[in-house]
């Protein structure tokens, strides 16, 4: 299937918007249905387990992925590694006019397994289509916000 793409403006540079998209104990703060999340390594590389906890159908579940692509401040992505639903994230920063705002796209895709295989085209995809614009503005907000 085709991912699923939200893009937004944020008047930040790349450095700022991609070191804090990046950073899993930030998430909560803008990601609708996570609760906490981590690296289990000191600095992100390729290779470095992400574990989240989301609230996924009333109850917190812990998920894990593996970083896949790490090249700051342009571009990080993870796929997930269990559960019966399985995400594939693409973040991509691009810096614009003189490097004071930029560009986020996030491309976000998944795969089931077991009952996942259903839930992946029933609930899924169409619970991410409507959350990750409001992700996104609540992303934006904090980063404009912030000092």
């Amino acid at each position: 299937m085709t991912p699923i793409t939200t893009s937004i403006e944020i008047a930040r540079s790349g450095e700022q918007v991609f070191a804090y998209v990046t950073d899993p104990s930030s998430f909560p703060e803008w990601q609708l249905g996570v609760v906490s999340g981590h690296l289990d390594t000191p600095t992100t590389r390729v290779g470095s387990k992400c574990t989240t906890i989301r609230r996924i159908g009333g109850r917190e579940r812990e998920v894990t992925t593996t970083v896949t692509e790490y090249d700051p401040p342009r571009r990080w992505a993870d796929r997930g590694v269990d559960g019966p639903i399985r995400a594939i994230v693409a973040v991509t920063v691009e810096p614009l006019a003189d490097g004071s705002r930029s560009r986020l796209t996030i491309e976000v895709d998944f795969t089931g397994h077991g009952i996942g295989k259903l839930l992946v085209p029933l609930v899924v995809r169409r619970q991410a289509a409507r959350e990750n614009p409001e992700s996104l503005r609540r992303l934006k907000q904090r980063l404009e916000t912030t000092p």
